[in-house]
């Protein structure tokens, strides 16, 4: 089985800025060991269950609370199916077959 989720996950009561409390989630997914992708309105993460990817959102959330976050706004999009994994980068690697390369912006 292959999970991308797709998250957005942030605090609402910690001003305007939030990378310092985002940039420990990030770190977490990084570390984790799964594939993962950046991308400047959240994190596609591919896990092998469903369960998998929700315990990650937990994990998430419990940072933040660590960090007195007391508000947080959280996005999370799955996509699960069956079959093997490599998904994140087999999604991108067939639209490059079918018009080249894509640019990951300027």
């Amino acid at each position: 089985m292959s999970v991308i989720l797709d998250l957005a996950m942030f605090p609402t009561d910690q001003g305007v800025s939030v990378s310092r409390f985002v940039a420990p989630l990030v770190a977490m997914i990084r570390d984790s060991g799964l594939d993962y992708q950046l991308s400047p309105m959240g994190t596609q993460v591919e896990t092998d269950t469903l369960p998998e990817a929700l315990e990650l959102i937990a994990r998430a959330q419990s940072l933040l609370d660590e960090q007195g976050c007391t508000r947080v706004y959280a996005v999370a999009k799955f996509d699960v199916r069956q079959g093997p994994k490599g998904r994140l980068k087999g999604k991108i690697q067939s639209v490059e077959g079918r018009i080249g390369s894509v640019s990951q912006g300027n």
